[in-house]
């Protein structure tokens, strides 16, 4: 079997390429542009084939699928920091939407018509979630908040599209929040994570920066997600769309205080408001029963180990 990872040298990526390679059997196969930096999979580079591909330019993206001829893809490369959105919202639309419809192209060109494609959409499409909507079913309203959650909007609809209209084996998934080692230093457990470490070892005053601290959000393990993405691709119905979560929220306030609980030095929590959001999402508490039924997948990673994993993650490199 081959299997094309878009975004391989990323964050969940990484961890995805990992997990195929275990199972055996299969080629796996990631895009990479000239400039991409491949420290997340360097202890396993040598075991990947690679293809130097941007999922903007149509061009380049149908010389790749015509090379590799998948017969999996996980769709994963994406502008995928919300912040960065509203800063650069051309950029997190065009590569989020037209990089997906130029695979889409590539899949309807070259008549792959047993691919099956997953593409990770994701929960913060879900936006604005009013209180008796949770835990969040895939049925509820999408009222995103953001322009990458805009964005995200169009992937998934345009993969129920393509499915529809041409028959491409789309399966959507849409993640709820999820970290682990490797993950970037600009996402909120990641960014904290650092921080204490630098803090341990003095190269940071005794300071802890922050953002909304309220906002509560369901995090799964990336291990237990790139499981969830082999098994989507595998069991899950084209055109349907799944969540894919732990089933419990976390504030970010508990995410502080879970770390500040792994180590023994004192701090002082500073809200940043650079750290602020023009609007944030309140609360993302995902229902998965859906994925679960359908795979016989569920989160086998506690929480606390996560996070123990990212925080000495970081006290092994800062």
């Amino acid at each position: 079997m081959k299997a094309l990872i878009t975004g391989v040298t990323g964050f969940v990526g990484s961890h995805l390429a990992e997990y195929l390679l275990s199972l055996g059997n299969i080629e796996v196969y990631g895009i990479e542009r000239w400039r991409s930096k491949t420290d997340n999979i360097s202890h396993i580079k040598d075991r990947l084939k690679f293809i130097e591909c941007d999922i903007k330019d149509s061009i380049s993206v149908e010389k790749a699928i015509n090379r590799i001829k998948p017969d999996r893809i996980f769709h994963l490369a994406a502008q995928s920091f919300v912040p960065t959105s509203w800063h650069a919202p051309q950029e997190t639309i065009t590569t989020n939407i037209i990089g997906q419809l130029n695979i889409f192209e590539s899949l309807r060109s070259n008549n792959l018509k047993d691919t099956v494609m997953q593409i990770a959409c994701s929960s913060e499409e879900y936006g604005m979630v009013y209180d008796n909507e949770v835990p969040i079913k895939e049925t509820n309203p999408l009222r995103p908040l953001s322009p990458y959650a805009v964005s995200k909007v169009g992937q998934d609809f345009l993969g129920y599209q393509y499915f529809m209209s041409y028959g491409i084996k789309v399966i959507r998934t849409r993640a709820f929040n999820h970290t682990g080692p490797r993950r970037g230093d600009v996402f909120v457990t990641s960014n904290f994570a650092k921080q204490l470490a630098e803090i341990e070892k003095n190269k940071r005053e005794p300071v802890m920066h922050v953002g909304n601290l309220e906002a509560k959000r369901d995090f799964t393990d990336v291990r237990d997600i790139v499981k969830g993405y082999w098994l989507a691709v595998e069991k899950c119905t084209p055109g349907e769309v799944y969540n894919i979560c732990s089933g419990k929220a976390y504030s970010i306030q508990e995410v502080l205080d879970l770390l500040l609980s792994m180590t023994k030095v004192k701090v002082k929590v500073k809200q940043d408001e650079a750290r602020m959001r023009p609007s944030d999402v309140p609360i993302l508490l995902g229902d998965n029963s859906k994925f679960c039924k359908q795979t016989g997948w569920k989160p086998e990673i506690p929480f606390k180990k996560t996070m123990e994993d990212l925080f000495n993650y970081w006290r092994e490199r800062v």
